[in-house]
């Protein structure tokens, strides 16, 4: 085998060698999705950076995925209410960002309800959204009226404006949003119960007997 064949040989051969290296690197160290993709199931479990209420020792565990600026999602407030009211002893109740695009101040107060959980006060702020959603759902200037919203309900608005810009509060509702697209979460609001992806009911009655038969079954 004259050089120039010799070359070419061992150049093929160190050229196997590093994509086989490049590919055995990519396998173990990415590219990698953050969540498998489950179709009708939750994808990330629950853990302490999600806001919980209810009983520690729940047999029903039932997340909510939703949009502040959601106008059927605002319809349905009321009704989970009642629900976490009559059943609060007996479930857990989580709520989850997932902010549409076509709703220009979702993400806007989504980052104002994750601020004023650093201040321990996320229901209540998620409270004043909702009830108060058509005030500021077309507005061109949410962030102030959520920053009244903030005042409202007691924060400390200096570490409020710190923490509504904050990386922290950013990445807790991407976090939240890209565990919903991983569920395969199509629109809002969407329920999971006990880990399960739920149809939407369409009366309280309806809602009433899916926590009744998940309790039947837990």
């Amino acid at each position: 085998m004259d050089t120039q064949k010799r070359i070419i040989v061992w150049s093929s051969a160190i050229l196997i060698i590093i994509i086989a290296a490049i590919g055995a690197y990519q396998v173990a160290n990415g590219p990698r999705t953050e969540l498998p993709r489950k179709d009708g199931a939750l994808s990330l479990p629950l853990d302490k950076t999600d806001w919980t209420k209810g009983t520690t020792t729940p047999k029903v565990v039932f997340v909510e995925y939703s949009d502040f600026q959601c106008p059927a999602c605002g319809a349905y407030y009321p009704l989970l209410e009642d629900m976490f009211a009559t059943y609060k002893d007996q479930m857990s109740f989580t709520y989850r960002n997932f902010p549409l695009p076509q709703h220009q101040n979702a993400i806007p107060a989504a980052y104002a309800a994750e601020a004023a959980g650093k201040q321990g006060k996320f229901w209540e702020m998620g409270d004043m959204l909702f009830k108060n959603q058509e005030a500021w759902s077309e507005s061109t200037d949410a962030p102030a009226i959520f920053e009244g919203y903030a005042q409202q309900i007691g924060l400390n608005i200096a570490q409020y404006k710190v923490d509504v810009v904050s990386d922290a509060v950013k990445g807790k509702v991407d976090r939240d949003r890209k565990s919903g697209e991983a569920s395969r979460i199509d629109h809002t609001p969407t329920f999971f119960i006990n880990g399960k992806m739920a149809q939407n009911p369409q009366s309280k009655e309806e809602l009433m007997n899916l926590i009744e038969n998940a309790l039947k079954n837990s």
